[in-house]
This record gives C-alpha cells, sequence and structure tokens, in this order.
C-alpha cells in the first residue's frame, strides 16, 4: 500500500470517526504519524480529540494526512486538501521541514496555515501562514537567560542538519553573541542517522562550560547519550522539541539534571496561579491524561488542540464576511488572525498581527529539569 493511498484511507477513516458526515467548517491536517518525527505527529494527532464538535456553531469535519516525515509527501497531502477537500484551513506539520512545504501550498491556494512547527519563512512568504508553537528566538532567549545566570561563558552546539536546527544555532549564536557567551563548536546530523558519536567527539573536546542539543521526541535522546558517554560533565541543554517522556524513558538516569526549555503545557502545575494560561494548561492536561494515561501530557497535542481555541476566536469574526468552504471566508479568517487581538492558549497568550504571525511571547516558556525521572519546574 503506497503512502499517498495510506494517508487518503486514514483521512476518510478519521473523518467518519472525528465528525458527521457533512460538515460546515472543514479542517485539513497533516502530520507526521510514520516517518522519523512520528513521535511528535502521533501525540499532535491525540489533540484532536479534545477538540469540540462545533466551532462557533459551525459542524467540524476534520480530514487527516500522513506526511511521513517527508516534504514531497507534505506538498501532495497540502494540494489534496486545498484543491480536492476544499478545506478551509489547514493545521500542521509538526515536523518543520513538512511544514514550510505546506506553507507553500497554503500561499498558492490562499488558505490560511496553522502551523504546528516554528518555521521561519522570508518576508512576504508567510502571508498565510501563522504558527502556533513559539519561535526558536523566543525559546533560544530562554536558555541564554539561564545560561547567564548560572555563570555559563561557552557553549558547543550539536543540531538536526534541517531548517529546525539551523534555525536555533542562527538565534543562539546571535543571542549568545550579544550575551557575552562563546560559540566553540556547531556539529549537525540528520534526522534519520542512527549515530553522532563523531559529533559528539568534537562538541565535548572543544571544551565548553555546555551543550545545546536540537533533536526531537525520541531522537533527543541520542546526543544526549552520545555526550554524556563521551565523559561530559557541563550543563546539557535540550529544546521545546524535546520535551517529552521520550527523553525520559530513552535516556534514563543519563538525561537526570538537563534542562529543557519547554511550552507550558509540559508542566503547567509549576506556572504561578496569575499566569493567564495556567487554568486553561492545567484543565488541558488532566483531560488529555484521562484518555491516554498518567504522564502522556506533552505540548505537540496541546498545540494542535491550541488551534481550536484559535479558530474558535476568529471563526465568529470571519463568518460576518463569508460562509465557510468559500474564498471569501478563508480571506477573512486570514484577516480575523492578524486583527482579533490576543487570544488565551495552553501555551502562551498569542497575539498575531500583519507583522507577526508568530504571537507567542516570554510568557509562552518555561524552563525544567529532569529529576528522580520526571520534570520539575525551575523558578
Amino acid at each position: 500500500m503506497n503512502k499517498l493511498f495510506r494517508a487518503s484511507l486514514l483521512a476518510s477513516v478519521v473523518a467518519a470517526m472525528v465528525s458527521p458526515a457533512q460538515a460546515d467548517l472543514t479542517v485539513g491536517v497533516c502530520l507526521p504519524l510514520t516517518g522519523p518525527a512520528a513521535g511528535l505527529g502521533i501525540p499532535s494527532k491525540n489533540g484532536l480529540q479534545l477538540w469540540p464538535d462545533t466551532i462557533a456553531g459551525q459542524k467540524v469535519k476534520t480530514i487527516i494526512y500522513d506526511d511521513a516525515t517527508d516534504s514531497t509527501q507534505a506538498t501532495t497531502c497540502a494540494r489534496r486538501l486545498t484543491s480536492e477537500e476544499k478545506v478551509d484551513v489547514i493545521v500542521g506539520s509538526t515536523a518543520t521541514p513538512s511544514a514550510l512545504a505546506i506553507a507553500a501550498i497554503a500561499a498558492e491556494s490562499q488558505t490560511v496555515q496553522l502551523a504546528s512547527s516554528p518555521i521561519e519563512l522570508p518576508e512576504g512568504k508567510d502571508a498565510w501562514s501563522f504558527r502556533l508553537p513559539q519561535s526558536t528566538a523566543v525559546m533560544a532567549a530562554g536558555i541564554i537567560d539561564h545560561m547567564k545566570k548560572n555563570g555559563v561563558k561557552s557553549f558547543a552546539f550539536i543540531g538536526y542538519s534541517d531548517p529546525y536546527g539551523e534555525n536555533w544555532l542562527k538565534d543562539m549564536t546571535r543571542l549568545a553573541a550579544a550575551a557575552g557567551i562563546k560559540l566553540t563548536d556547531a556539529e549537525r546530523f540528520a534526522r534519520a542517522d542512527t549515530s553522532v558519536t563523531a559529533q559528539a567527539l568534537k562538541a565535548v573536546s572543544s571544551n565548553p562550560d555546555a551543550i545545546v542539543l536540537v533533536a526531537s521526541g525520541s531522537g533527543a535522546a541520542m546526543p544526549h547519550l552520545a555526550v554524556v558517554e563521551r565523559g561530559f560533565k557541563g550543563k546539557i541543554y535540550q529544546t521545546h522539541s524535546a520535551a517529552s517522556r521520550d527523553l525520559i524513558r530513552i535516556g534514563g538516569k543519563n538525561v537526570e539534571g538537563a534542562f529543557v526549555v519547554a511550552g507550558l503545557a509540559v508542566m503547567p502545575e509549576g506556572l504561578p496561579d496569575s499566569h493567564p494560561s495556567k487554568k486553561l494548561a492545567v484543565d488541558f492536561v488532566e483531560r488529555y491524561e484521562k484518555i491516554f494515561g498518567p504522564g502522556t501530557r506533552n505540548q505537540f497535542a496541546a498545540h494542535v488542540y491550541d488551534a481550536s481555541l484559535v479558530l474558535a476566536k476568529v471563526v465568529p469574526v470571519a463568518m460576518a464576511k463569508g460562509k465557510p468552504g468559500t474564498k471569501e471566508f478563508r480571506s477573512a479568517l486570514r484577516d480575523a488572525l492578524e486583527n482579533v487581538g490576543p487570544i488565551v492558549l495552553t501555551q502562551g497568550v498569542i497575539h498575531y498581527t500583519a507583522k507577526d504571525h508568530f504571537g507567542l511571547g516570554d510568557n509562552s516558556r518555561m524552563m525544567l529539569t529532569i529529576q528522580n525521572g520526571n520534570w520539575k519546574a525551575l523558578p
């Protein structure tokens, strides 16, 4: 069974399960349900189970495709969603290369994309793409702040050789230079690689105070284990794509004491009561773990759930100018996203504008450490 047929079959089955045969608001979802990023895509799909049956009084029809962690497949899925399914909005992908491919189709078809990864696009190319996760710059600033407060003067970098990794290297280098923190070495590896021994040796040999690892899901454990096995004793930082139980499960005692900059839905109990997202995030975690079991909470599911909160705010505004299923509605949806104002999500308060299609700021991140096989929120 080829990938496209499998994706199409999955879409038909899930659409039938999630929503009625006839629906007013059609949402296309493109996620990495297989391939190297499946550890992100599967919980993202799980987040759909917490969506309401209706948004702004409109029945919701959800059509899901598997992009197989492949940008070419993502392009095919996005084209089918826009040209054949006539979706009103696309959610995805959680894999950055796939999300970038979808962004091109979103712009071409003039369909809003709610990207579930922090894609960077050239100026003028993101008119139809809005991000649900925090930008790499926001999260990198959290790591730099922690480094400054803990006397870190130098760091090495080991990250994916794709847009996600390169964006992290760019933002970390820029922010570190401004803070007087030196980059000693930068190493890269592919998502499908099964070893990073050579990269770990070079990074550790550069004698940094800290090492920043940029990987996702279960794949984040491999470089972590590699630098620990090479004898590194300094601080190890991971990004928000590593903030899942997979890192703890695979890394075991070797990831104890690591620092992970994360979205709020990983440990919302650690937020102050005054944080605007705490109640919403705790409620999300409780509902999610009731379905999928204790400890299954993750920010990837939260991003997709947050898409429903965004739509609940902007769909009523867009409907004043057009009905779902029309070009006028899609255009009005984009305009509403840029003008509706702040929206409280599980992951922070998002405020899209014409010049900012990320929208999340410093209050959308928290620093975690791993202690006794569990997450611990740091002040």
